[in-house]
């Protein structure tokens, strides 16, 4: 991930998690723990518990000792680092450690965010009340990791803790970290007040040691997954606030904002939040006059609803073959099968890689026909410097659970023409006059839910980080797999920005093994994989003939997706170029 990237998303999710306003916002912003208990942020609302004030003051009076300054300790003072220690810093994040009965047992947080490096810092890990349950700050330190890795999305975290703490230097061994750095320190009096203040070796009394966490040697012992989202505080928030209060009069109130949010992301002026990307394409397809007498072009390998909407509307898809680097739809193919019947193209950013859209629209205005972009797996990519999504006469987005962004199932039509997105919005709410019950025209029920859209905004408020998180997977695939023989990376042009959301490799021929049978290895070594779609002109539900693409029938009987999960670790992802590497021997 970018440093840019990376520190913006401490900043906001830092922000968002200490600006609840009230109780239940606050107790939403929770991260669980697996026996039990959560782990929840603190925030501006804490300030006013006078109780917890308190607490906090004893806690870090009796732990003095595990600090480098050491000051007297009193009621507004902890009040005061709360507020300027704490939460007016963008860089740092305390959470509150919480038993199963709901009981204040200790913190621990994140500092230092903002740093070049990408990393976090493990701070203020304190167990505070001597009843805490055994295991219960371990617990607290894995969720905080997980959460910085999956969420956060930080390349590494490093805690520092006194030599003199031996107590804690010895939790933080079991816990498997280990020591990579030991700075002097010496004791000072300013003020009256004892500090730790770096020195050299031969001055030193103490120490601060720095230690990060050990190799994981653990990839590979469960099932390593194709795909899975990164769900967030925000999403969290959001979705709770809907399902208690998005109904009657706030019953759009996160589909409104998703819609303009997502408008302003892709770079167009309307959005209509439906149901699925199948269901978006099917208005768009309706909306622009696509019917029965009509052909439309779409890509030999795509997902069969690409296809399926031309269907819906009563017309023929048409299949291009594929570009042999990008798999995406070759737009001389395209040309050679334009007909005077020819009525749309509809171009697929596939695996989130976008296609030339230059030439397309170019062929498309030479021949005045509409485009509509599949951008279902997409969201994020970029064609010259430009979002996909941005170039069609409508375009069509998916949020089903295996994207990127998601929603659980769920879709997104956009447009930048006031006509079409007026009509696509009437088809999709049943043909009905807006604010009426009268019907105008025959239209469909493709809408998306109000909670649905919750999710999604939260999804696409933090897009960027995770379209920088799928490329860092890529690139290091690329690392691991360069050069290796017997198989070829799907790489972006040198005009793309892919979202990666898919990192895909071609068996070719020289290889040792078929792609099945790599499929089936992986498998055994508990890599999850699947087969690139197959060239879809071959299934036998189409009203019209034809014989395979030649590319795409090559690549769709050759291609695999690997594991690209958006929260895929490094060491998951050299693991399984490891087993890749091995049964290519």
């Amino acid at each position: 991930m970018s440093i840019d990237i990376f520190k913006k998303t401490i900043k906001k999710e830092f922000f968002f998690a200490k600006s609840a306003v009230n109780l239940g916002e606050l107790w939403q912003r929770n991260i669980d723990l697996p026996s039990g208990g959560c782990l929840i942020p603190l925030s501006y609302l804490h300030l006013e518990d006078e109780q917890l004030v308190v607490k906090l003051g004893a806690w870090r009076a009796a732990a003095s000792y595990a600090y480098p300054t050491r000051f007297p300790v009193t009621n507004e003072g902890t009040k005061r680092w709360m507020k300027l220690g704490v939460l007016d810093k963008e860089d740092r994040l305390l959470f509150l450690i919480h038993d199963e009965f709901g009981r204040a047992v200790g913190h621990a947080g994140f500092a230092n965010g903002l740093n070049e490096q990408g990393l976090l810092e493990l701070d203020n890990i304190l167990r505070g009340e001597s009843f805490a349950r055994k295991g219960i700050i371990s617990e607290a330190i894995i969720a905080l990791q997980n959460w910085g890795k999956n969420v956060l999305f930080a390349d590494g975290f490093y805690l520092r803790v006194l030599a003199s703490n031996t107590h804690a230097v010895n939790f933080y061994d079991k816990l498997g970290y280990v020591e990579v750095e030991r700075d002097p320190l010496k004791m000072v009096v300013e003020e009256g007040i004892e500090k730790l203040v770096p020195s050299n070796a031969n001055e030193g009394s103490d120490a601060f040691i720095r230690m990060v966490p050990g190799v994981d040697n653990k990839a590979g012992s469960q099932m390593i997954l194709t795909a899975g989202p990164s769900i967030g505080l925000r999403e969290q928030v959001y979705a709770g606030d809907a399902a208690r209060k998005g109904w009657n009069s706030q019953w759009n109130k996160y589909l409104n904002s998703f819609e303009a949010e997502f408008a302003q992301y892709v770079g167009v002026k309307y959005a209509i939040a439906t149901s699925s990307c199948t269901g978006a394409m099917h208005i768009a397809l309706a909306a622009l006059g696509v019917g029965p007498g009509d052909e439309v072009i779409v890509p030999d390998i795509t997902w069969v609803a690409t296809a399926n909407a031309v269907l819906y509307v009563g017309a023929t898809p048409i299949f291009a073959d594929v570009d042999a680097e990008t798999w995406c739809i070759d737009p001389v193919s395209v040309e050679s099968l334009i007909t005077p019947r020819t009525k749309a193209i509809i171009p697929v950013h596939l695996y989130g890689q976008p296609s030339d859209m230059d030439v397309i629209m170019l062929l498309a205005e030479r021949h005045k026909l509409f485009v509509l972009e599949d951008a279902a797996p997409s969201i994020g990519a970029e064609y010259k410097g430009r979002r996909t999504g941005s170039f069609g006469h409508f375009a069509a987005f998916s949020f089903q659970g295996a994207k990127l962004a998601v929603t659980g199932e769920g879709g997104m039509l956009v447009t930048s023409d006031e006509a079409l997105f007026n009509r696509a919005r009437t088809i999709c709410d049943q043909g009905r006059k807006p604010g009426t019950f009268w019907i105008e025209v025959n239209g469909f029920k493709y809408k998306m839910s109000n909670i649905q859209a919750a999710i999604g905004l939260g999804q696409i408020q933090r897009n960027d980080e995770m379209v920088e998180a799928k490329r860092k997977i890529f690139a290091r695939y690329q690392m691991n797999l360069e050069g290796v023989k017997g198989i070829r990376l799907n790489t972006e042009p040198s005009w793309a920005k892919s979202i990666c959301w898919m990192t895909s490799i071609l068996v070719t021929e020289d290889a040792k093994v078929s792609r099945d049978e790599m499929i089936m290895q992986l498998k055994a070594r508990n890599v999850d994989s699947r087969p690139v779609f197959p060239a879809i002109s071959q299934y036998p539900i189409w009203p019209t003939k034809q014989e395979p693409q030649p590319i795409a029938k090559y690549v769709g009987e050759r291609a695999i997706n690997l594991p690209s999960g958006v929260c895929l670790s490094q060491p998951e992802v050299d693991y399984v170029c490891k087993q890749i590497i091995e049964i290519l021997k």
